[in-house]
């Protein structure tokens, strides 16, 4: 298992902080260079042969420097997706955070997780069946994340603070939302564990709360629903979870009630309906005996090796070949001819231009 120096873990953080790199462009410059500080060296040249215009933003060593030393002052630290720490259920997912800021007891991070979320404006009765369900749980072994908000996730955590519970935070580890679970929040980076990708002082903003979601079903063995009206945030979290290969669970609620409506819609999907702590236990018995694996474990890699003159011949082509519809970076391979390492190339340079979107499934698309 790596284990990141000082010097390798802000190179790091100065990766994923510059414009343009995600998760999944991160693991792919690992792939390519081999370690961070060599993507960064090849960063302005891949920007420029991708079409940007303008130099590419690279996010600077004392910007980086200080960050870390702000989460230091917090009592938090940062956790590289190489690293034992860091959730091997997470790890496994597709393109996971490359660095997470973490504050309390990391080591709950070894346990297995399930995700409870719901309703923020949940009934009293929907609050108390997350608070039993979570409490229960959590007295088998399991670690209970949430993600801190009003309603149901606060029932999941507060029902889980004897056993170990996780915030997935949608701003910086220091940010109290909503401001009424301050003492939650305060309570949880004491005993449980508090978890955010953005720096900190980031105040939530509408397109955190996917990202967020995304960890909290990432962590997890599977995610249990209690209470979700349509197109609520629960079921964007249902949602990467069938992504990430977890399972669904539903504990479902009246046709009469609009905030089980979602829930109740999952289970017409195939969801698995659940009442009691002994139905989750019962489904997640094989997943306990054969814990997921770690291929996203992002270890420094002996670079590929990809001629550039073909490279440059092919980039024409491929960018014919991308469009608006997603398509699979497999399916690019296989009609080019020009192999994996080298359409991983052409594929960073767009992406660093700002011209390519990455979607779940190993799929891209072209921008404008």
């Amino acid at each position: 298992m790596a284990m990141l120096s000082d010097r390798e873990r802000v190179d790091w953080l100065r990766l994923i902080r510059t414009r343009n790199v995600g998760p999944a462009t991160f693991a792919a410059l690992i792939a390519q260079f081999g370690s961070a500080s060599r993507a960064i060296e090849a960063l302005p040249d891949l920007a420029r042969r991708g079409g940007r215009k303008s130099p590419i933003s690279i996010a600077g060593k004392a910007e980086a420097e200080s960050e870390l030393a702000a989460a230091a002052r917090l009592g938090a630290r940062y956790i590289a997706a190489c690293e034992d720490e860091y959730p091997a259920a997470l790890a496994a997912s597709d393109a996971p955070p490359p660095l997470l800021c973490v504050k309390g007891a990391v080591h709950l991070l070894r346990r297995p997780a399930l995700a409870i979320v719901g309703a923020r404006n949940a009934s009293a009765a929907g609050i108390r069946m997350a608070r039993e369900l979570s409490h229960a749980l959590g007295q088998q072994g399991l670690l209970i994340a949430s993600g801190l908000a009003r309603g149901i996730d606060t029932g999941a955590h507060t029902g889980a603070l004897e056993s170990g519970t996780a915030a997935v935070l949608a701003g910086g580890i220091d940010v109290i939302y909503p401001p009424q679970n301050e003492e939650l929040h305060h309570r949880i980076g004491e005993t449980g564990v508090l978890i955010s990708e953005l720096p900190p002082g980031t105040q939530p903003q509408a397109r955190h709360f996917p990202q967020r979601n995304r960890i909290i079903s990432g962590i997890s063995l599977g995610v249990i629903v209690v209470e979700a009206a349509p197109q609520s945030g629960s079921l964007i979290t249902a949602r990467y979870a069938g992504e990430q290969g977890r399972e669904v669970f539903v504990v479902p609620g009246s046709p009469l009630d609009p905030r089980a409506r979602g829930g109740n819609a999952l289970i017409r999907q195939g969801a698995t309906l659940v009442q009691t702590a002994e139905d989750v236990m019962e489904a997640l018995q094989p997943l306990l005996r054969s814990p997921l694996s770690e291929p996203g474990r992002q270890q420094p890699l002996s670079p590929p090796l990809a001629d550039q003159s073909l490279i440059d011949k092919a980039r024409p082509e491929i960018l014919e070949m991308l469009g608006p519809t997603p398509v699979e970076i497999d399916e690019l391979v296989r009609q080019s001819g020009l192999g994996a390492a080298g359409m991983a190339v052409i594929l960073l340079e767009l992406d660093l231009a700002g011209r390519l979107e990455r979607l779940p499934g190993q799929r891209v698309a072209l921008i404008g």
